[in-house]
This record gives C-alpha cells, sequence and structure tokens, in this order.
C-alpha cells in the first residue's frame, strides 16, 4: 500500500474571509499545475504559521508547503516585527529540509484595500513558486 504524497497548503485564520479565498485560489492553481493537494491545516494566525510548518514538513509524505495569511498595517510596529520573524523562520526551515515552501503572506503593513487586490496574486505565486522550486529540485536528484 502506497501513501498519497503531495502538497499541503497552511492558511491563518485571522481575516478568514481573505484567507479562505487564497486558499481556493491556491488549490485552484496547483490543479491547474499539476501539484497534488495533500491536505489543508489552519493556524489562528501567521506568527503560528512557523511552528506548523515545520511539523507538517517532517512529514515524508509533504513534497512542500504553501502558507497564506495576511499581516495588517496597525498602529504600532507588531505586525512589522511578527512579519519578519515569520518570514525568517519560514526561509530557515525551507533551507534546513530541502523542501519548497511558497510564501504567500500578504503584509506586513497592507490595508484591507490592499489585501483583497494582493489575494489572488499572493495566493498563485506561492503555488507557482513552490512548482518552480520543486522541478529544480526533482532535475537535480535526476541529474539533468
Amino acid at each position: 500500500m502506497t501513501t498519497k504524497s503531495g502538497y499541503s497548503i497552511i492558511a491563518a485564520e485571522f481575516n478568514k474571509p481573505l484567507t479562505d479565498g487564497m486558499v481556493e485560489i491556491a488549490r485552484e492553481e496547483m490543479k491547474a499545475h499539476g501539484l497534488p493537494f495533500l491536505r489543508l491545516l489552519h493556524v489562528p494566525g501567521c506568527y503560528e504559521l512557523p511552528l506548523v510548518a515545520e511539523i507538517e514538513i517532517a512529514d515524508h509524505n509533504v513534497e512542500g508547503l504553501i502558507t497564506l495569511g495576511y499581516i495588517e498595517r496597525g498602529e504600532t510596529l507588531h505586525g512589522e516585527v511578527m512579519g519578519h520573524v515569520v518570514h525568517r523562520a519560514l526561509v530557515e526551515l525551507q533551507l534546513k529540509v530541502r523542501k519548497p515552501i511558497g510564501l504567500g503572506i500578504i503584509g506586513p503593513g497592507a490595508t484591507p484595500e490592499q489585501a483583497k487586490v494582493r489575494q489572488a496574486p499572493a495566493a498563485k505565486n506561492a503555488v507557482l513558486a513552490v512548482k518552480r522550486i520543486a522541478d529544480i529540485l526533482q532535475a537535480k536528484r535526476v541529474g539533468k
């Protein structure tokens, strides 16, 4: 019996209507590019993405991740600081495990209006990045 492998999506629930739309867009893009969907995981916000990403990507059936979220502009620098921490943690994780992680996080510092405009491009580009990196890694493995 073979276990299904594929790509997981981890989406922040903060601003759920926006991120739910991003999930649907990402799933459509995955299908269009032949990336097998494995599972969808939700986390409360972007700050929680790295921990769940590290656990999920350790599964040998997970070929890569698409991370989706929105870090809005606030009255303080909290979002900016959080954005740097989350982005860095995801990049470091990707380097450590050598599996692609698509970054579909809008912000930090985006207004709700900007987030709505960036919803589709962010989700699609996260999938496309994972696809391109997966292709490059596969080519390296087979010596092309």
